[in-house]
């Protein structure tokens, strides 16, 4: 059985009050999946190092869910406790955190999914891996396909990430077939929405800040590689529905609607109605070219496609960083801001 094709196991789901564990679940995606699950009244046991994510916010459910238990522990370390699913969404996704330690952040990935995965087979847990746009690499084709296997330079400054989700999917589908563990591999494309960090580095939240400081819009090259952006509520409504479904995986999991940088540079500026102006700098090496996902198999199986357009999500997000307290926010150090990729 291939990795690139999307398998159907022979295991049937319907929803029920469980206990699930969410590693990283202090992250930007991890925040919003835990809120999901506890509104629907499940009992959430989140897990996270703190490193690129904020103690504040995910304290802020302990005052409003008692179902909802905080636990600082990193996954480069076995945990045990008894639940009945897991997603594991550790991992520094920003370059300006993956890079700033590759071999820890290499570590989370392999580690991180070796140690929940013995775990899912302990107790015979369902688990979500969320892999990554990152392991097609700059990619040949566009869109991209869950059968693409990928043009990904293995020594190159971003390969720390690309490749650790690369081994993490292998450990999934090799526990699959030797253990029977029911996973769900999830190729993630870029996310933006409320909840963002202010200074991950991601273009969208770099953009937007900017725009609202008055300051220049840094756009890397010329502004022509492209990018699919995916409303943070869509994207959790997609892993939902596929941890709900019969289906193993891989499956992207984004918005198809693909635009150029400076595009969304110029939208950025139209919506803050800023004064910032656009400048350009050369662009990184490996920066991929193209980013956009086939929906395909996600709109098959799942009876699921992404409804919040660019605007209206740019609008929302605009709206939380207008009313954001910064000072609860570290700024990177000069060491985190080595990276300048448009993720």
């Amino acid at each position: 059985m291939s990795a690139s094709e999307c398998v159907q196991s022979n295991c049937t789901s319907k929803h029920k009050k469980k206990r699930v564990l969410v590693a990283g679940g202090a992250g930007f995606i991890g925040l919003h999946l835990c809120k999901r699950l506890l509104d629907t009244g499940d009992e959430v046991i989140c897990v996270d190092n703190f490193f690129t994510s904020q103690r504040h916010t995910a304290i802020q459910l302990i005052q409003h869910y008692p179902n909802f238990e905080l636990i600082r522990h990193d996954i480069t370390e076995p945990i045990r406790c008894e639940v009945d699913e897991i997603y594991n969404l550790a991992c520094p996704a920003s370059p300006v955190h993956y890079q700033y330690n590759p071999i820890k952040t290499t570590k989370v990935s392999f580690l991180g999914a070796l140690h929940l995965l013995g775990l899912a087979k302990r107790l015979r847990a369902k688990m979500f891996q969320a892999s990554t746009s990152e392991v097609y690499g700059d990619p040949e084709i566009s869109p991209q396909t869950e059968a693409y296997v990928g043009h990904v330079d293995c020594t190159g400054v971003r390969a720390c990430y690309d490749e650790g989700k690369r081994v993490a999917e292998t450990l999934c589908f090799e526990y699959y077939r030797q253990h029977g563990v029911q996973v769900r591999v999830g190729r993630i494309f870029n996310t933006y929405g409320p909840g963002m960090h202010p200074y991950d580095g991601r273009v969208v939240s770099n953009f937007i800040m900017q725009a609202l400081n008055g300051e220049d819009i840094t756009v890397y090259g010329d502004g022509s590689q492209t990018r699919s952006f995916c409303y943070i509520e869509d994207l959790v409504d997609g892993i939902l529905r596929f941890m709900d479904s019969s289906i193993i995986g891989p499956l992207n999991l984004g918005n198809s609607y693909e635009m150029t940088i400076v595009d969304l540079a110029q939208l950025v500026v139209r919506l803050t109605n800023s004064p910032s102006c656009i400048v350009f700098r050369p662009l990184p090496k490996h920066d991929p070219k193209r980013r956009r996902p086939d929906l395909t198999q996600a709109r098959a199986v799942l009876n699921w496609t992404p409804s919040v357009e660019i605007e209206e999500g740019l609008i929302k997000t605009i709206q939380y960083f207008r009313n954001l307290d910064l000072t609860q926010y570290t700024r990177p150090t000069n060491k985190h801001s080595i990276s300048k990729q448009q993720k």
